[in-house]
C-alpha cells in the first residue's frame, strides 16, 4: 500500500517535488528549531502525537477524560480494526525482507514460493474478544485481501528488479524491493512529545512520511505526517517537505487505495504547533472543555453523556 504506482510517481517528481523544493518553509518552523518559540514546549509535558493530531472530539474532552480525569477504555471496533489491519501489512513487508535477507538472490525462486504461501494470521485471535463475530470474520478477510494485495505487489517488484539488475545483492534488493521503513521509531522529546513514536512508514528516496488509515479521510489527518516530519528535522536535522496519508478502504472483497500526497507548508506546521500547545495548556491547567457534537463510534460517548 505504500507503494506509488507510476501516475502517483509521476505526480511526485514532476509536482510535488518541484512544488516543495520551490516552497520557502519559515525557518522557525523547521523541526531543528526546537529550542526557540513557537517549536519550544511551553508546558513541562509529553503527549502522544495521536493526541494532538487526532481532532474526532470537537472539543478534544476524550484526550481530557484520558489524561487528567484517567479514565481508560476498551477500544472500539474501529480502533481495533484499524490496529491489527496496520500490523498485518507491517508483517508481510517485513517478513519479505527478511525473506531477501535469508534466502539471498540466488535463492529468489524459494522467495517467490513463501511469499505465495498462506500467511500465518493467528495473532489475530488475541483480540478475538473485542470484536463481535461478524467483526471478527470481516476483519480476517480483509486482512486476507491487504495479503494477498501486497504480496503480489512485492512480487512483481522482486520480479522487475532482478530483470533489470542481475548483479545485485541481498541488501540492495531488499532496498529497492521495499524502499521504505516501517514503524520507524524516533524521540519526539525535543518537540515536547513522547519519546516511543512510530512513524507508520518512511521513505528516504523522497524523502516522505507515510501514514496509514482505514477511514473516512479527514483534514486533521495530515497534521499526523506534519509532526512526524517536523520531529525527524528535531533529530536528524534534514528537510522533511512531504508526507502523504495513505486510504485503505474495502470494497466487495476488493481493496481500494488512495493517497493523499501533500506538501508539510507553514500553515500545516503551525497548526499542529497550536493544536500542541492549547491540548498541553487543557491538560496542565486542568480545564475541562465540555460536551460538543459526540461523533458516533467515541469510546468515551458513555462517560459523556453520564456526566451532563
Amino acid at each position: 500500500m505504500y507503494f506509488l504506482t507510476d501516475e502517483e510517481k509521476k505526480q511526485l517528481i514532476k509536482g510535488y517535488l518541484p512544488r516543495s523544493r520551490q516552497m520557502e518553509i519559515a525557518e522557525e518552523l523547521r523541526g531543528w528549531n526546537w529550542h526557540q518559540p513557537p517549536l519550544a514546549p511551553i508546558y513541562d509535558l509529553k503527549l502522544a502525537l495521536h493526541e494532538i493530531a487526532n481532532s474526532y472530539c470537537p472539543t478534544n474532552r476524550d484526550l481530557y477524560l484520558r489524561r487528567v480525569e484517567r479514565i481508560r477504555i476498551k477500544p472500539n471496533a474501529a480502533m481495533v480494526r484499524g490496529k491489527l489491519l496496520h500490523e498485518v501489512l507491517v508483517r508481510v513487508l517485513v517478513r519479505a525482507k527478511r525473506l531477501i535477507y535469508e534466502k539471498g538472490v540466488l535463492n529468489y525462486q524459494e522467495i517467490l514460493e513463501e511469499l505465495n504461501r498462506p500467511f500465518n494470521m493467528e495473532f489475530l485471535q488475541e483480540y478475538r474478544d473485542l470484536l463481535s463475530e461478524e467483526q471478527f470474520n470481516d476483519l480476517q478477510k480483509q486482512a486476507e485481501t491487504l495479503t494477498a494485495f501486497e504480496n503480489a505487489r512485492v512480487i512483481a517488484r522482486l520480479q522487475e528488479i532482478l530483470v533489470k539488475q542481475p548483479y545485485i545483492g541481498e541488501d540492495s534488493l531488499a532496498a529497492l524491493v521495499i524502499p521504505v521503513v516501517v514503524e520507524q521509531k524516533l524521540d519526539g522529546s525535543f518537540l515536547g512529545l513522547s519519546s516511543g513514536l512510530s512513524a507508520d512508514a518512511f521513505t528516504f528516496s523522497e524523502p516522505m512520511i507515510l501514514d496509514l488509515k482505514f477511514g473516512e479521510p479527514k483534514k486533521f489527518h495530515r497534521l499526523t505526517t506534519t509532526g512526524y516530519a517536523m520531529v525527524m528535522e528535531a533529530i536528524y536535522e534534514f528537510p522533511i517537505n512531504l508526507g502523504c496519508i495513505v486510504y485503505g478502504e474495502f470494497k466487495n472483497d476488493r481493496l481500494v487505495v488512495k493517497k493523499d500526497i501533500h506538501i508539510i507548508d507553514d500553515e500545516l506546521r503551525q497548526w499542529f504547533i497550536e493544536e500542541r500547545d492549547e491540548k498541553m495548556r487543557m491538560i496542565y491547567e486542568e480545564l475541562d472543555p465540555g460536551i460538543g457534537h459526540c461523533y458516533e463510534n467515541c469510546p468515551y460517548i458513555l462517560h459523556c453523556r453520564g456526566s451532563k
